[in-house]
């Protein structure tokens, strides 16, 4: 019988805990045992030392030369020396167990207080839900009781209003709208949470608690064992072999040797053993809609013009959290397959006994196990809630979405759209093409677009692909940020809910002059037009020539600027890349663009007003360090490689000083010119912050590259930087070889932990090695800053040139 089927209840949790600290203290009573033994063992030793000290002190040794008698005596006091060393070496090792002792109460405390931890917060995340539906439903009732009372106002005074409108008539209706936005959103948000409870708890039933009690039998039963070996090693030393001590020792094996990790609890979970737990019911409660007639139908979710933005986001949101979930599984799968498990919090023997290992590995595998199940479950549960929005939204199935209050206002909202449609129409004489408008913005990802909108009002137009398709956007800050695709009418004209217009210009024109409402839903006004950066080029000015290497979005170009005829370089992005992807790939431009300094790459500027995206940079001539270092290998001086050292740690030195992390600090990552002078390039990977700690998984990292802390925490400071430099250094001064030569990621990073660096290149100056290991120092704060890295290498130069 085990934990995870027999000690499910709150009074079994209460008792397993009160049994570790049982556990604990007789621990503590048995290492006071054994201490006590080993200072006894430790003064027998000494007072028979003594006793064979002084047997040896024969006066005129002389005369009994070739005495038999004498000889058997020294024989015996000698004899009696070494029991003595032995009783000595045995109290010492009784002061080992003693040790183990200490270790293992240790680990059981941590494995105590973890099990603790770990069912507080898997109950915790039941209680809230149960809160929250507790909540929602609380909430449900105020908004319906609010918009029963609005409805009826709203009845009475329209029945009222002779020409059914009015001031007092659009009050109420306005306020009798919102009303019922609240009352379906909150509806929604009920039905949401009687799903997620409903899975939350079966999970909490079936998988999550029977999987920690699961982990932690495996765990209890690790430290029997290894409480069994500390015991059986306790007696190993008090053992004198004499046969008044033989039997007691017989005695004392054989009831050690009955101690069973698996018959140990067999007791304690028998005396303990409770039911499983009582499903929990979470339902609709169908009171809360009687009285609505046909909206609302019980646990459904309801899909208007009301409710149809709140399911969308919600649905990103949820779909995002099962990528989260699946990319946590495999990379969990990917290591248990990939090689051995890291030990967090796993019981690890000192000792030689074989079978500590294998129980060591199935409690981590067990544990593993555990982890796996709560990533499964959390992604079911969330998948659950994502196909059921997405069921919802599906069954609408068209543009024009059902209005979310009564057939009154849609029939009002009818008029309201006809009326606007007679409006007299506005036109703009211009024959400039679309891409030359200052305030439109080409194929600008989203994600940078809403980083331009600030104010209510600000708005421009770009271009997006949808289902292979191009389309006009225009995007306004308004409440938050809404974007609106420009429809195309039969005849060719372009229009939002408004009148058409010949052109995309004169219809822009029309919403900014006559300050109506792009949409009346939305109520967005466009007040100020937001240009074009400075930084953002035409297309059209670059001239590609030549490709001249490839990077993780595209291919590089050596290219020309037609308006000002520079040799620039160009990296480009793929035209089939996802929003999220060029958003990343136009962050490293981002960066650039406000950084000034010789030893960093140049930005130009970025080209987005139609595919690809381009990011132009200064040319250098050089070319990527990497492979410079090994083309002119031969003819490389240590001069110029300390020079290459200076250069760099002068421009990280500048990013560190804009608390810029690089993280991808390499040769192939640097450009040399032809002076031989270093530029720092590829920011594709940086971070502007003081420390930054890794969320999305650590997919493509440069591991030989990266310190032990970012590979083993995922936390990045510029003092990771200063690592990844002491390979750029060692990569220089080898002439561009790779490091850890011979070794794969995993074994590098495994020597590494262990205290392994890489050894000096031939003909490396010695202070210049001893920076290298300074650079590679284990505790991050040890590690010099780039500041002083390039004062230390400024000064060996500056001797370099006087001794010359």
């Amino acid at each position: 019988m085990g934990f995870s089927s027999a000690l499910q209840s709150r009074a079994a949790h209460e008792a397993l805990i009160v049994r570790q600290d049982a556990e604990l203290r007789l621990m503590e009573t048995m290492k006071r045992s054994i201490q006590m033994k080993a200072k006894c063992d430790k003064e027998y030793a000494i007072s028979l030392t003594a006793v064979a000290q002084q047997g040896l002190k024969i006066d005129r040794a002389d005369e009994m030369q070739g005495s038999l008698i004498s000889k058997s005596w020294r024989s015996y006091m000698d004899e009696l020396d070494h029991q003595a060393k032995q009783f000595k070496f045995n109290a010492e090792q009784l002061e080992v167990v003693c040790d183990k002792f200490t270790h293992l109460s240790q680990d059981k405390r941590k494995a105590r207080k973890a099990y603790q931890e770990e069912h507080a917060k898997i109950a915790a995340r039941l209680n809230h839900l149960t809160d929250e539906v507790v909540r929602k439903k609380s909430e449900y009732q105020k908004h319906l009781e609010g918009y029963k009372a609005l409805r009826t106002r709203f009845e009475e005074n329209y029945i009222k209003a002779p020409s059914r409108s009015g001031r007092k008539l659009d009050d109420v209706r306005d306020k009798y709208q919102k009303a019922c936005r609240k009352l379906h959103l909150t509806h929604n948000e009920y039905v949401l949470s009687i799903t997620e409870a409903i899975e939350v708890e079966k999970d909490f039933r079936n998988v999550l608690l029977p999987g920690l009690l699961e982990h932690q039998q495996s765990v209890q039963e690790s430290f029997i064992l290894l409480w069994r070996n500390i015991l059986q090693e306790a007696a190993q030393y008090g053992d004198l072999t004499a046969d008044k001590y033989k039997e007691i020792q017989k005695r004392i094996d054989t009831v050690i040797g009955n101690i069973n990790p698996t018959e140990e609890y067999g007791e304690f979970t028998e005396k303990y053993k409770t039911s499983p737990t009582t499903p929990l019911l979470f339902q609709f409660d169908e009171t809360l809609i009687q009285d609505i007639p046909g909206k609302l139908q019980s646990s459904t979710l309801t899909v208007d013009n009301l409710t149809v933005d709140w399911l969308r986001n919600r649905l990103q949101e949820l779909e995002g959290a099962v990528r989260d979930c699946q990319e946590k599984q495999l990379k969990m799968i990917e290591h248990v397959n990939g090689g051995s498990p890291v030990a967090n919090g796993s019981i690890i023997s000192n000792g030689s006994n074989t079978s500590n290992g294998i129980q060591s590995n199935k409690d981590s595998l067990c544990r593993q196990s555990k982890d796996l199940n709560a990533l499964r479950c959390q992604e079911k549960q969330k998948q659950k809630l994502v196909d059921m929005i997405k069921c919802a939204l599906n069954e609408v199935g068209c543009e024009e979405l059902p209005s979310g209050c009564d057939d009154d206002l849609t029939l009002e909202q009818n008029f309201i759209e006809n009326g606007y449609n007679n409006e007299q129409q506005i036109s703009l004489s211009t024959n400039r093409p679309l891409y030359e408008e200052e305030w439109f913005h080409g194929v600008l990802p989203r994600e940078e677009v809403v980083r331009l909108l600030n104010n209510d009002g600000d708005f421009l137009v770009r271009e997006t692909i949808r289902n292979e398709e191009s389309q006009i956007v225009l995007s306004v800050c308004w409440n938050g940020h809404k974007h609106f695709i420009v429809q195309t009418t039969g005849e060719g004209n372009f229009r939002f809910e408004g009148p058409p217009f010949a052109s995309i210009q004169e219809l822009i024109m029309h919403q900014y002059h006559s300050e109506l409402p792009v949409t009346v839903k939305s109520g967005a006004i466009l007040r100020r037009p937001v240009c074009r950066e400075r930084w953002e080029l035409s297309n059209d000015d670059v001239v590609l020539l030549e490709r001249i290497g490839r990077g993780n979005f595209g291919d590089v170009y050596k290219a020309k600027l037609k308006s000002t005829k520079l040799d620039v370089a160009v990296k480009t992005c793929r035209m089939t890349l996802p929003d999220e992807q060029k958003r990343k790939f136009l962050q490293e431009g981002r960066i650039l663009k406000q950084y000034d300094h010789p030893n960093i790459v140049k930005l130009i500027g970025i080209c987005v007003q139609k595919q690809p995206i381009m990011i132009v940079m200064e040319l250098v001539l050089g070319g990527s360090l990497l492979t410079y270092l090994r083309k002119n290998s031969n003819g490389l001086t240590t001069r110029q490689q300390m020079g290459m050292c200076r250069d760099a740690a002068a421009g990280m030195r500048y990013l560190e000083s804009k608390n810029c992390i690089h993280r991808d600090l390499a040769a192939r990552n640097c450009l040399v010119d032809l002076e031989h002078s270093v530029k720092i390039s590829d920011f594709g990977m940086s971070r502007e912050e003081e420390e930054y700690i890794v969320s999305d998984g650590m997919k493509q990292i440069p591991v030989k590259w990266t310190a032990p802390e970012a590979l083993n925490f995922g936390k990045y400071t510029s003092l990771c930087d200063v690592w990844s430099y002491g390979i750029l250094m060692w990569e220089i001064f080898s002439k561009g070889d790779t490091p850890y030569s011979g070794m794969t990621n995993s074994r590098a990073r495994e020597r590494i932990d262990t205290g392994y660096r890489m050894p000096t290149p031939k003909s490396t100056p010695e202070e210049m090695y001893r920076l290298m290991l300074q650079c590679w120092a284990a505790d991050a704060e040890s590690r010099p800053h780039f500041d002083e890295i390039y004062n230390v290498v400024d000064a060996l130069i500056l001797r370099l040139d006087n001794s010359h």
